[in-house]
Parts: structure tokens; sequence; C-alpha cells
């Protein structure tokens, strides 16, 4: 089966292509950047956050805008979606965020142990599926990741609209060094409401709309300061 790519498509990723928020294969900082986010890109030392799978950074930009002496860094795989995230930076002149086209399973290649301060994970598929487990974006495997790239008592930040993915990431985040000192099933109808910042994804809105709740999970990296 042969997929055609739209115009739309075509015109993003090219936009990404040349943005200069936009990091991706080809880009000279692809390979340099480890470890160096605030020498070579952001320019500053300020603590970085890190958005995994960010689709079109609705909260990578979001809490740009609300924490402007923090770096943000959206990651996704998807070009086109970094595109409309990209231009939503620009047109707003946020010089605190960066994108970074890469799959979430070679942070290594880009991150380097305690580099980042928060994490966090939006929204994910759930792959609800058995067979699926090990793409659950919280399974153990990510987890350790994590867990390396976080600095000491750096937070992990997780909101979904899938009771499934919410109580499997309860489960493993409770066999892991990521201590949860937030947990709720309805983020709307709890007194962690804040610890959202007031930010919602396009489909965050419509899941509220219909009626579903939106569980929430805030978890502490509790290994021990490596320096």
């Amino acid at each position: 089966m042969i997929r055609l790519v739209t115009r739309r498509k075509l015109d993003k990723y090219q936009y990404s292509q040349e943005a200069g928020n936009v990091i991706e294969r080809g880009n000279e900082l692809y390979t340099s950047i480890k470890g160096k986010w605030g020498e070579l890109f952001f320019k500053n030392s300020n603590p970085l956050v890190l958005e995994l799978a960010c689709g079109k950074g609705e909260y990578t930009t979001g809490l740009a805008q609300k924490f402007p002496n923090v770096n943000f860094i959206g990651i996704d795989i998807k070009g086109d979606r970094l595109a409309r995230g990209s231009k939503i930076a620009g047109d707003l002149g946020l010089s605190n965020v960066a994108f970074l086209r890469s799959s979430i399973k070679y942070l290594d290649e880009f991150f380097q142990e305690d580099d980042i301060s928060a994490i966090w994970l939006i929204h994910p598929d759930p792959h609800v599926r058995e067979r699926d487990e090990k793409k659950r974006l919280t399974h153990p495997t990510y987890l350790k990741q994590y867990e390396r790239y976080l600095e000491a008592g750096g937070e992990f930040h997780l909101k979904t609209d899938s009771q499934d993915l919410y109580e499997y990431s309860m489960k493993v985040l409770s066999e892991s060094n990521l201590a949860v000192t937030v947990q709720t099933r309805n983020l709307y109808e709890s007194d962690a409401f804040g610890a959202h910042y007031g930010i919602s994804t396009h489909y965050e809105r419509v899941f509220v709309s219909r009626g579903f709740s939106i569980h929430y999970i805030n978890a502490l990296n509790n290994k021990s300061a490596s320096h």
C-alpha cells in the first residue's frame, strides 16, 4: 500500500527543516547537542524541561510562556506536527523553546545524566493491548531512561484520559525510583488542578467536553544526586 503525502504535509516538513528552533537529522546540532543544550542552542544555563511525544507542542509552548527563565524542549518523530509547534513558538517570539525530531528511544543521543529538571508526558497512546505493553511510554524500560536523564528530585508528570494507562503507570512507578507524590483520577475536580498550569491540548478539551476524566500523576526522581 502506497501512502500519499499531502502538499500540506510536505510544506510542514519543509518548514520544520528550515526552522531555527527545530533540530532534526541533517541539522548541524543533531549530532553535537548532547549535554550542550544551554551552550549551543539556548545560550544560557537555565533548567531544561522535556515534553515527550509533544505533537503540536501545545504544552511545550504553553509552559514556555509561563516560565520564561526555563528552557523547554518538545520531542516527537512527526515532522509535520513539530512544524505546527515551531511556528507557534516563532509567532510568540519564544526563545526558550526547541523542538527535537527523534524517537524517544534515542534520548541517549541527545541528553546526559541529570540534564533535565522535569519531564511532561501528555496523553500518550495508551497501547492498551497486552502485546503492546513495551510500547507504552511508562513501561519500565522508558522509566529507567527518565530516571537517568532527570536530575535528583526532578519531576515526572503524566496526564492521560486512559484509565488503563493510569493504573498501569501507577503500578510500574511503584517499582521504580520515581516516587509518586500526587495522583488523581479526575484532575479537573481535584486539589491538584493547578498542577497543570491551566494548559490543555485540543484533544483534552474535547475529552473533557464529552465527560471524560483526566488522570494525572506527579512523581519525583528519588535517585541520589550525582554531584
